[in-house]
Formats: C-alpha cells, structure tokens, sequence
C-alpha cells in the first residue's frame, strides 16, 4: 500500500525536524547563535487520471495521490540576539548584521559573529585571537597586536582600536574587519560558531566608511536568538507529526491484514 511507504517518509521528515530542534535547544545558551529551521517539500505525484475537458463538458481537476514528504533545507535565522554586558574589554558584540573575519588553519578565512575574543602571546606581544586561538583580522587582513605593557584598550563603534602604552600615551592599534555578504543564508557552518564562504553566499564584502551600518559594542556578547518557547511549540507539533504518521502505518497494516484474511 502506497500509504506505508508515504507514512515512513513523514516519520523520517518529523524525526529530522526533531534532531534539528534539539540542537537549536541544545545551543540556547552559546554564544551568537543562530537557530535553523528545517524545510519540507512534498515528493512527486501518481496522477490516476488527468482532467479531460471537451466544450466544457468533462473532469476539471486531476486525481492525483502525492507520495509523502522530503526535506529539501536547512533555513537559519541571522536575526541579532539579545545584547548582554560582560564588562571584559575584549568582548565585543555586532549590533547589526556583518561578521568578525577570522583566520583559521591553513591560512583559511572564515567568519563569525561570536566576539568573546582573548589574547595569545607570543614573545612581547599579544595578539586579539578566538576562544580556539584563531586570529582575529584587521581591515587590512593582517593580525591585530598589541605591545607588552599596553592597558585601558578602547574599542569605538566603528571598530577602531586604541590602547595606552607604558608611557601613557595612547596608541592606534587597527580596526577590526567587519563583512558582508549577500546571502548569508548560503554559509556553510562549520561549527564552533564559525562559517565558510561558498559559491551560494558570495564572497565576502568588507563593510567600511559608510558601507559600515552595524556598530560594535565593546564589553557586550550576542546571546543566542534561539526563543526556548517557539522550539517547545515546534517540538511538540513535530512529535504529534510523528505520532500521527505511525498511526497511519497501523492502519495500513491492519487494512492488509483485513485484505489477506478474506474468504470467498
């Protein structure tokens, strides 16, 4: 029976919505994320019989039986989360969409939005890096260092930084590269808050002067826009999905049992 088999790809679509929930909850409270959606097409049709009008006399519509469902997407969100203050010098926020450039192994450029930036040093400098130790890029796609001794760091809106040295003066340290692109949704997470260019999203487009709409906020961290209220929701719609679904295969199953139990 074509139900059982249009039964089973509903359940295999509503568990996939159910692991793609959870990870969205699982990730509630890291820092810049981005929740996704999972989307659905419907599979082909067995058309029984197609219209067939003659000087309007006739069927106006086909009959046709769909064969269940497939998941054609993952869809995430690049809504801004909430902004939280952590008074550490070196967390910066995006108010606005862009991405922090990131340089990670192999010399690979890739692009996140979680700003809990830390120091690595190496010899008499410390270098702005990630959490995993990655260099955080300046405007000019070099490293962004600061000389031993520099303290009172001032990050601007624009992303300018300036430190004070050991003789009180203040220094300009650079700017740190905030892009673009034209279809975020096309990035290709790569995890630990980290995305990769491809060919869906475009390259990169380095958000300067005026073309520079988002501020940054030093001493804040985006929270995750995951809402735990709406994932509940969709949970909850997903498991009766699901549950529906196998009701549908049992009565498929009891309809063939009927079928194979008929006598003359």
């Amino acid at each position: 029976m074509r139900a059982l088999w249009t039964a089973a790809s509903g359940m295999k679509a509503q568990q996939l919505n159910i692991d793609n929930i959870s990870n969205n909850l699982a990730n509630v409270n890291t820092t810049a994320y981005k929740k996704q959606r999972v989307e659905f097409k419907d599979l082909l049709y067995a058309t029984l019989r197609k219209t067939n009008l003659s000087n309007g006399e006739g069927q106006p519509v086909n009959l046709q039986i769909g064969h269940g469902v497939m998941p054609s997407s993952t869809a995430r969100s690049f809504t801004t989360g909430s902004l939280e203050r952590t008074e550490n010098p070196v967390d910066v926020a995006i108010d606005g969409p862009g991405f922090f450039a990131i340089q990670g192994p192999n010399d690979s450029i890739m692009y996140t939005r979680d700003g809990s930036f830390k120091f690595s040093v190496e010899e008499d400098e410390m270098k702005l890096v990630t959490a995993e130790g990655y260099t955080v890029l300046s405007e000019f796609d070099d490293e962004i260092a600061f000389q031993e001794g520099m303290k009172n760091i001032s990050i601007s809106y624009s992303g300018a930084i300036t430190a004070e040295d050991a003789e009180g003066e203040i220094q300009e340290i650079g700017t740190i590269k905030l892009v673009k692109f034209i279809n975020p949704d096309g990035l290709e997470a790569v995890g630990r808050n980290l995305y990769k260019a491809t060919v869906a999203s475009g390259e990169e487009m380095p958000m300067e002067g005026e073309e520079r709409t988002s501020n940054l906020l030093q001493g804040y961290l985006e929270t995750s826009n995951v809402q735990i209220v709406d994932e509940m929701v969709r949970m909850i719609t997903a498991q009766r999905a699901y549950e529906i679904n196998s009701k549908a295969i049992q009565t498929s199953d009891e309809m063939l049992n009927i079928a194979n139990n008929l006598r003359r």
